[in-house]
């Protein structure tokens, strides 16, 4: 899917004006900036759960997603929101079949692969073996992949994700990121992430959109958009960026008054 010249906003003042982005098959691009950038809006207006005051949202086809019926968007579009409310005595199994309410009827009927659909996202984000678990009763970490799996039910080509790592501890953020390049690399989804984490955006991304004073400053590989120059404009202080030597992934390091107390112990 792309975007197509959007502008966003609320009551009357635009977040973002002139926005050209596309989320491609089997690739994540993430989306970096400062609070307040637009990235959430953003993907919103991708979801279609904000309405662009110009431009539109085009699907693979290049048919407008405006066009299309709720049902018929939910077939294709998929997103996991920053914040969900809990249900209270509910499985994990349940809760994963909410993602197959796109494809049922009025009745819960009428989806003959909705079984084998929830089986196999559970299976994928590691959530089979608590399936009979109320979710509840589950880490913030394990909820979170619940919610993935639900995402993931919802058998999309686009998936949606709103800083997926949040309030996550080490293990659950690697765990999370894993996952999301795994849809990309073996199951072919197009993935548009937005993440406050510029190193988990470099690690992870194909392609990074760097969103700042209300438009898309750059986009594309991570060497490119991810320079020292760049992030420290948008963020206001003074970034470094470097390359580690291991994974010849993209670092960054945010230079506040005391950073500099790290070098003797990072020397070591």
């Amino acid at each position: 899917m792309r975007a197509d010249d959007l502008s966003l906003g609320y009551a009357g003042h635009d977040v973002l004006s002139g926005v050209d982005i596309a989320l491609r098959q089997g690739e994540v691009t993430a989306l970096v900036g400062p609070n307040g950038s637009g990235k959430s809006t953003l993907l919103r207006a991708l979801a279609r759960l904000h309405r662009p005051s110009s431009g539109e949202v085009l699907l693979a086809d290049g048919g407008a997603a405006a066009a299309l019926s709720a049902k018929e968007f939910a077939q294709r579009v998929s997103m996991l929101a920053q914040s969900r409310p809990t249900p209270t005595g509910v499985c994990v199994r349940d809760v994963v079949s909410y993602g197959r309410h796109p494809y049922r009827g009025r009745w819960r009927t009428g989806d003959p692969g909705g079984a084998a659909a929830i089986e196999r996202a559970m299976t994928v984000t590691g959530v089979d073996g608590m399936a009979d678990r109320c979710v509840d009763e589950l880490s913030g970490g394990e909820r979170q992949r619940v919610w993935l799996a639900t995402a993931l039910a919802q058998d999309t080509g686009v998936l949606l994700l709103d800083e997926p790592t949040n309030h996550l501890d080490l293990r659950y953020q690697v765990e999370i990121l894993d996952l999301v390049r795994d849809l990309a690399d073996d199951h072919d989804v197009a993935v548009g992430v937005v993440l406050h984490d510029l190193n988990h955006a470099a690690a992870v991304a194909d392609r990074i959109a760097l969103l700042a004073e209300g438009r898309v400053w750059s986009c594309g590989d991570p060497t490119d958009v991810l320079t020292s120059d760049a992030l420290s404009r948008a963020y206001g202080l003074r970034i470094e960026v470097g390359t580690d030597p291991r994974t010849g992934c993209v670092t960054t390091q945010p230079m506040g008054k005391h950073t500099s107390r790290l070098a003797p112990a990072a020397a070591l």
